[in-house]
């Protein structure tokens, strides 16, 4: 989803319509379990390879078009080679598919009960027993603050992983790796990068590569922690491209959410990277307020 992290000015609030749209693309719930069905692809999906290894793993092209279809799935446009969707869609035909999962927060409202009923000391609590949340999006943080919490975390997430994996999606993107910044100072970097560490290993070892998720920052630890391609949402906005590109040879998928941004990703950068123009509610194609270009 659309990042707003409070080193940054902070947008418009979100209105109850794409609330209830997160609720809608994520279930409601937060589950382990696996579910849905697989599909093939004639350009590069992983779909019937098994559960695979680090040797599997490929990320997307460099400068492929592609498409940022969290707010629900429709047919690709033309042209369109790889294509991000959220965990409870399917991958669509005939593309290199990346499965989103929000990994360092719940999803609001009803995810947030399910989390509370199963997993009550994973979700970051402050001094006063009061859950931390992260107000832009009314998220509630996940505790990463112990490798026990962390381990039982990626029990979790990895199930979501493994999800994935079994519908034929070739990549995760990890969203909200940045949260410690959200934290009010009860996590950190370090234990932010060590969770994502476990991720890492849990994708590869299903045959996915695993993409960092904004955190520019955070680009020099990239590699090193095990993630293979990024996705920069607003990079060409705060003037992030770079560190992006030069961590990930360019695979990179970025996603403007402004005509100005946009022009500049795709002047700066449209012969390298893979850029897209969304609406930020990221609605799908046909309904009302749907924005979607390519340089």
């Amino acid at each position: 989803m659309p990042h707003l992290s409070t080193v940054r000015a902070p947008l418009a609030p979100i209105a109850a319509p794409l609330l209830a749209l997160a609720l809608a693309l994520t279930g409601c719930a937060e589950t382990g379990a696996d579910s849905g069905s697989r599909s093939s692809s004639d350009s590069g999906s992983r779909a019937d390879s098994g559960s695979g290894s680090s040797s599997d793993v490929r990320p997307p092209k460099a400068n492929a078009p592609f498409d940022y279809q969290l707010g629900g799935a429709y047919d690709p446009p033309d042209g369109v080679t790889t294509v991000v969707r959220d965990r409870t869609a399917d991958p669509a035909p005939d593309a290199y598919n990346v499965c989103y999962i929000n990994a360092f927060q719940t999803q609001p409202d009803a995810a947030v009960k399910w989390w509370q009923d199963n997993h009550p000391d994973l979700l970051l609590h402050d001094a006063d027993g009061e859950l931390v949340v992260d107000e832009d999006w009314d998220e509630p943080l996940l505790d990463i603050s112990t490798a026990d919490r962390r381990d039982r975390l990626a029990g979790v997430v990895g199930g979501w992983i493994d999800g994935c994996a079994d519908k034929g999606f070739d990549a995760v993107e990890a969203d909200n790796l940045d949260s410690y910044l959200r934290s009010d100072g009860l996590l950190d970097q370090k234990q932010a990068i060590s969770f994502a560490r476990l991720l890492t290993a849990r994708a590869h070892a299903a045959g996915l590569a695993i993409g960092q998720k904004n955190a520019a920052e955070m680009t020099g630890h990239g590699k090193d922690t095990g993630f293979d391609f990024a996705v920069a949402e607003e990079c060409a906005r705060y003037e992030e491209c770079a560190d992006y590109a030069d961590s990930y040879d360019d695979k990179v998928l970025v996603v403007e959410y402004r005509e100005a941004d946009f022009a500049v990703a795709c002047q700066d950068w449209g012969d390298r990277l893979s850029v897209v123009l969304r609406d930020r509610d990221v609605v799908p194609a046909g309904e009302p307020g749907h924005v979607g270009k390519r340089c």
